[in-house]
């Protein structure tokens, strides 16, 4: 046997069930162990998507994810994807083959390590045959229990060695981490702010998913009567409760973004309070209190002043404020009132009132989202690519919980969306995933067609197709800018979707979403909906991304 297979068996025996790869002769060995030892192997044809599976099965299960490529052009080719998920604080583990120490003129060779740390990855290395076994659940563990994303090396002379028994035992149990319980004073002090709040609001993040904090934040809302609201990467976390607002920051509805800016509180759980969150600053009011809660006291102020931080477990902080509350028999009306209930029922985005401007050739891609959230079931999953379109579908499509929206943001990558979904639908069979792309990043991943095909997964395909860069012509455009270089020949989406063997369809008005509708119902493999976009339609959150620039 050799660490090569050792490698494999390690992986496996720390809990891989699900590994996605592009394999050559550097990671061959590893990948066929790893499913030899049980796991399930995807192969994709772009090593970004390979890892950006891995990422979106992750975010989906909260388990560790598992990717596998080659050395040298393998692994610069997983760049973009390691740089959204280590930005993400993905628990991924990126198994890259690399060159032997003595290749040091292989065409091959680049400093992994040093590339996997610039975009913010954690890189380790099987230094030793010796060592190799320990080194593997070292990087392993960092993954789980850190949150991070490892990107661990095997050099080709290592994992040629041949390996000892000892090197062969699997590795003890993981051990998790016990949650972070905050200071009393600090806890003491947020509970003194939430009682002098009159009108308080909660923004909960991811932080708060991975914590399971839903029920103690509706508690505590519910005590000092505050409004919900989310990230967009905890959208659905309140799914259900009557006075959640949706989404902060660009995609929040009118009355959401009002009721927000009135708060004279906002406590933040688990979320970074960044310039996506709040507009800018726009949806914090500049009389208000912040109160931020994180495990991670580097993430405390990091994007806005607070006026108190507490260090601690998302959900642990919730319940120690609470109970301090409680002791002291505080209860506040807040915003929980008849009339406010009434306002957020009857002022999400599909109530919004917009003149359709869509014609018998091209659809208003808010038409198309409020008409697939209709059509399409409940118990769902989401996976949105980056682009001008993105917020059509996160403003309209509803989702069941935050498990259920792959939002692949953090890198603001295009591109990425396609295989976001197939991780999500391999992660949750039993649940519809749509995928939903622009057309430009629909093309940069064209290639994962054909594994949506391969695989036949029920999943399905909308590309908001406005043949363009749509964010670049809107902003670009006003000004007087050509705009030749980011518009191109409109593209058959349907067709590149029956070449690969699924169903494919054209929509260019609401009567033709019927096929989708039939489709819903036996979902007998995949299927793609080229979606032709009204183009002159501006997506509402759109300036305040270009004050970014």
């Amino acid at each position: 046997m050799t660490i090569a297979e050792t490698v494999g068996r390690t992986v496996a025996a720390l809990g891989c069930r699900q590994v996605f790869g592009v394999v050559g002769s550097g990671n061959f060995v590893v990948t066929r162990t790893l499913v030899q030892r049980g796991a399930h192997f995807v192969a994709a044809r772009h090593e970004t998507a390979a890892v950006t599976m891995a990422d979106a099965w992750a975010r989906v299960t909260g388990e560790v994810g598992v990717a596998t490529v080659h050395q040298g052009p393998g692994f610069t080719n997983a760049v973009t994807a390691l740089a959204e998920a280590a930005k993400s604080r993905t628990p991924l583990l990126l198994l890259a083959g690399d060159t032997s120490a003595a290749a040091v003129r292989s065409n091959f060779r680049v400093d992994q390590a040093a590339i996997a740390a610039a975009v913010g990855a954690v890189p380790e290395r099987i230094y030793t045959p010796a060592t190799a076994a320990a080194d593997v659940a070292r990087a392993y563990r960092r993954a789980a229990l850190e949150r991070r994303t490892v990107a661990l090396m095997l050099p080709l002379d290592v994992q040629s060695a041949p390996a000892a028994e000892a090197a062969a035992a699997p590795p003890p149990p993981l051990t998790l981490a016990t949650r972070t319980r905050p200071a009393v004073d600090a806890v003491e002090a947020a509970a003194e702010l939430l009682a002098a709040a009159r009108f308080p609001a909660v923004i909960a993040g991811r932080g708060a998913v991975l914590a399971d904090a839903r029920g103690a934040i509706e508690e505590l809302a519910e005590l000092t009567g505050a409004v919900l609201a989310t990230s967009a990467l905890a959208n659905g976390l309140f799914t259900g409760n009557p006075f959640a607002l949706g989404i902060a920051g660009g995609f929040a509805s009118p009355v959401a973004a009002r009721l927000l800016a009135e708060a004279d509180l906002v406590l933040a759980v688990g979320a970074s309070l960044n310039m996506w969150t709040t507009r800018h600053g726009a949806l914090v009011g500049s009389g208000a209190k912040v109160v931020q809660i994180d495990c991670d006291s580097d993430a405390i102020g990091a994007h806005r002043p607070v006026d108190l931080g507490v260090v601690g477990d998302a959900g642990e902080a919730v319940r120690a404020v609470t109970e301090v509350l409680r002791d002291r028999g505080h209860a506040a009306v807040g915003y929980r009132t008849d009339e406010v209930k009434t306002r957020i029922a009857s002022g999400g985005w599909r109530h919004q009132p917009y003149d359709d401007a869509g014609s018998d050739d091209r659809i208003d891609p808010r038409t198309l989202s409020i008409r697939l959230d209709e059509l399409l079931p409940r118990d769902r999953l989401v996976a949105i690519d980056s682009g001008h379109f993105m917020g059509w579908p996160a403003m309209f499509l509803d989702v069941p919980d935050p498990q259920s929206f792959v939002f692949t943001q953090a890198f603001q990558s295009i591109g990425l969306g396609l295989a976001g979904a197939i991780g999500a639908a391999i992660a949750r069979p039993d649940r519809l995933t749509v995928a939903a792309l622009g057309d430009g990043g629909a093309l940069m991943a064209a290639g994962e067609l054909e594994t949506v095909g391969r695989l036949g997964l029920p999943l399905l395909v909308v590309v908001y197709n406005d043949a363009a860069y749509g964010a670049e012509v809107h902003h670009f455009g006003p000004h007087g800018e050509p705009l030749d270089i980011v518009t191109f020949p409109d593209t058959d989406f349907a067709a590149l979707g029956r070449a690969v063997g699924a169903a494919g369809v054209t929509v260019r008005r609401v009567e033709d979403l019927a096929v989708v509708e039939r489709w819903v119902v036996e979902r007998p493999g995949p299927m793609v909906v080229d979606a032709k976009l009204e183009p002159t339609v501006v997506a509402d959150w759109l300036h305040e991304a270009f004050r970014a620039h």
